[in-house]
């Protein structure tokens, strides 16, 4: 069931994808956001990580336009929400794993600068900023999405996170939130 904090944060995340601003996400504005944590990691797009986190995001964004109907002409505002509720929520977390784990896997796998597998609160600040987020709330963001205390995110904590900021909680601009 969509509700008015889904929705909200939901279209949250259509503002900041229409990264051109010309009220559609298409595969270009997918394109976009993978460039800029690409590069503010250092790496290229035809380096293996850079390769990976591209080739993530235009799968995802491949598989929603599948799933939404549209063309290359992108989804509209509406048409993305109705999508992210059939693909995301509509199928729980076998719907965030395949739209979402990817995504989120590929860009740790970038971001983790020191090779550990997970990210730290600088490589956490740094992706936020290259995917053009607030920073004024990252460090309480990261605190709280480190429930174990380790100061280092995994995958699942984040695919977690992402999945509770959708549903409300935290209140945190981990995508746009505000």
């Amino acid at each position: 069931m969509m509700t008015a904090i889904k929705s909200d944060r939901l279209r949250q995340r259509f503002q900041i994808w229409d990264a051109d601003k010309n009220g559609r996400v298409d595969r270009a504005d997918h394109e976009a956001e993978a460039l800029r944590i690409i590069r503010a990691f250092g790496e290229t797009p035809d380096s293996p990580r850079g390769a990976a986190v591209l080739d993530a995001y235009l799968h995802m964004y491949d598989f929603l336009a599948v799933s939404a109907g549209v063309g290359d002409d992108g989804m509209t505002e509406d048409q993305f929400v109705a999508v992210m509720e059939s693909e995301m929520f509509g199928k729980g977390d076998s719907g965030f794993g395949k739209v979402l784990r990817p995504t989120i896997r590929a860009s740790v796998d970038l971001c983790d600068t020191d090779g550990d597998g997970e990210i730290n609160r600088a490589e956490y600040r740094r992706w936020l900023e290259a995917i053009g987020l607030d920073q004024s709330k990252a460090d309480e963001a990261f605190r709280r999405m480190d429930t174990d205390g380790r100061g280092r995110l995994t995958v699942e904590l984040l695919v977690k996170a992402v999945k509770d900021f959708y549903y409300g909680e935290p209140n945190l601009p981990l995508l746009g939130g505000r």
